[in-house]
């Protein structure tokens, strides 16, 4: 099967980039690997990259300071690869700007279908048609990315726009997390509702930091979210 996205794996174990790279390139995915953070940021300086899977525990510069990195310059996606499970992890990755997480040990399939689902969605930028939807504070251009909040011009990570652009879309529609999970990151439910939270307080985070009094994240208590303008 003919993929196009050219990816950058960062690993510090030579099996598990080993791994990764025979699924993805079964997929006809380009693939380029780092062995340390070190090695990933030179490669990212020097090319463009569709999609990076990052290793958090890693020599030299570890996988939160690479992802810190990536989102303070660029909007690519970022899949974070560790052996790490507990939920403080999780969230401080999704913090720094994550758009997914797989805790090792893994199904390398579901990281090929995350793969599929990250590109599908950021690969759709061009072709989609242009739109514009405009809120009383806010404005979302789909085809742009951008995204404007009381005239400021906001950054958001490829998933958080993705989440914020789908509510909107089903203005006053509530979404169970497990629902949100479908539609928005492209696969089923695996177990993680937090991933749903974390992106949802970054949103609001941004929101409220350049809106007075902006609120158009509603909390359905017991069911899910919706988009609704309050303000």
């Amino acid at each position: 099967m003919n993929q196009s996205g050219n990816i950058l794996i960062v690993d510090d174990e030579p099996k598990m980039r080993e791994l990764v790279r025979l699924y993805l390139e079964r997929e006809g995915f380009r693939l380029t690997e780092a062995g340390d953070g070190e090695e990933a940021l030179n490669f990212l300086r020097q090319s463009r990259f569709d999609l990076v899977i990052l290793d958090i525990m890693m020599p030299k510069v570890d996988g939160l300071t690479v992802c810190k990195k990536i989102r303070n310059e660029t909007d690519t996606p970022v899949i974070m690869l560790t052996a790490k499970g507990e939920e403080i992890d999780r969230v401080l990755g999704f913090e720094l700007g994550a758009d997914d997480y797989i805790v090792k040990p893994f199904s390398p399939r579901e990281l090929v279908a995350r793969v599929k689902a990250m590109l599908r969605r950021t690969g759709n930028r061009v072709s989609s048609p242009a739109t514009v939807m405009r809120f009383p504070g806010l404005v979302i251009n789909q085809d742009s990315r951008e995204i404007e909040i009381d005239g400021h011009k906001v950054s958001f990570t490829p998933k958080e726009f993705e989440l914020l652009t789908f509510l909107a879309r089903n203005q006053g529609r509530v979404f169970t997390r497990e629902q949100l999970l479908e539609h928005v990151w492209g696969y089923d439910f695996y177990g993680d509702l937090r991933t749903v939270d974390t992106h949802i307080k970054k949103l609001r985070e941004k929101i409220s930091r350049y809106g007075e009094d902006a609120s158009y994240i509603v909390t359905v208590w017991g069911v899910g979210y919706k988009f609704e303008v309050t303000k």
